[in-house]
């Protein structure tokens, strides 16, 4: 697996946060709600509000580590660093998901942290 394909499963992963998030807002907002210009602002709460927040820090982590991984693939200096940094991201946004949506605060941090200091790796491997 390269780097370019973990950038790519990552952002079927952001495709999945939304549609999960777009579906808790269906639940507590309703399809009239979803559907119309939204003018009126709502929120959601529980597991649709933290998935609409996981979200929002998912889009912010893809702007930094898609660059990262296009340095690296258009100065091809992939190497066994960065695809491990890249797969370490990519684990630690998986596991950032359902810990967020289910509210496992310490294990949420945790895969922030991991996935922020791959990211950083990245950018400095690229060099």
């Amino acid at each position: 697996m390269t780097e370019i394909q973990i950038l790519a499963l990552y952002g079927l992963l952001v495709i999945l946060t939304l549609i999960l998030q777009a579906t808790g807002g269906l639940t507590q907002l309703g399809m009239g709600y979803l559907l119309g210009s939204r003018d009126e602002g709502r929120t959601v709460s529980g597991i649709a509000g933290r998935l609409e927040r996981a979200l929002n820090n998912s889009v912010t982590a893809m702007v930094l580590f898609a660059p990262a991984v296009l340095l690296i693939s258009i100065t091809e200096s992939s190497t066994n660093e960065t695809l491990l940094a890249a797969q370490a991201f990519l684990i630690a946004r998986i596991v950032y998901l359902p810990s967020y949506a289910f509210g496992i605060v310490g294990l949420r941090s945790l895969a922030w942290t991991v996935g922020i200091v791959a990211t950083v790796a990245l950018y400095l491997l690229a060099l």
